[in-house]
């Protein structure tokens, strides 16, 4: 069946006016629309460059696991699930999105469910804006900016804890602290991720050794590096390369 063709279908069952509802929340901003499988169904062009596409009909039917690395898909698609699943929306997600260049930056996000003619759930709707767009309203975020920026600029080497809080005016126990209440993730952790992102680029887009990429990234031990990509990725390194690289 065209793409064009699924989506007037499942359009067609969608009570009107409920899309531009959202953007009460965060207007202009990326914006996109799934069905119930998750499956991106409408968005607008910024949206649809950002996805690497020129044109709508072309991203439609396109599921996140096609589009984004597999960690940022995975957490897109579990946000759908539990939107359709509670029917009530997530506002205010804090989330790593491929920026302008492709490369992961914090965004924040905002989803509603929506629902077609029966009351029934049909899909989800999405607003995704930059995070420098909204840190005025984003203090706890925008406390430990200087934090998160030293850590993305220094992950692949050993940092310094005390090192760091001191830097902030914090106690090493009040930075981590106040980084697992703001990013759910302890510095350490969050490095680690910051490492295994840095290695999808270089997998996808270099032909440099798994064990050098492991060492460019800040992994001192080749297993360590493997473990760390499998748990985050669902995958090995290999893995991830075949799938992602054309033959």
């Amino acid at each position: 069946m065209p793409r064009q063709d699924i989506k007037r279908r499942w359009v067609e069952k969608l009570c009107p006016g409920q899309v531009s509802g959202l953007f009460n929340y965060m207007p202009d901003t990326l914006y996109f629309v799934k069905d119930l499988e998750l499956r991106l169904m409408a968005g607008n062009q910024t949206f649809v460059e950002r996805c690497g596409f020129q044109s709508e009909e072309e991203m439609i039917g396109k599921s996140d696991r096609e589009i984004f690395p597999i960690e940022m898909a995975e957490k897109y698609m579990n946000d759908d699930r539990k939107v359709i699943s509670t029917k009530e929306p997530l506002i205010d997600i804090v989330e790593l999105f491929p920026n302008q260049l492709g490369a992961p930056e914090w965004f924040v996000t905002n989803k509603i469910p929506l629902f077609d003619r029966d009351g029934k759930v049909a899909g989800v709707c999405g607003l995704v804006k930059s995070f420098e767009g909204v840190r005025t309203s984003l203090q706890p975020y925008l406390d430990l900016l200087p934090v998160t920026e030293y850590l993305k600029n220094n992950s692949a080497s050993k940092v310094s804890m005390p090192d760091l809080a001191k830097s902030v005016g914090m106690s090493v126990r009040k930075l981590q602290r106040r980084f697992q209440d703001t990013f759910k993730t302890s510095p350490q952790k969050y490095v680690g991720r910051l490492r295994v992102l840095e290695a999808c680029e270089l997998l996808v887009n270099t032909k440099l050794p798994v064990t050098e990429i492991a060492l460019q990234v800040g992994f001192y031990d080749h297993s360590a590096f493997s473990k760390k990509f499998s748990e985050l990725i669902g995958m090995s390194p290999r893995d991830y390369r075949k799938r992602l690289t054309p033959n």
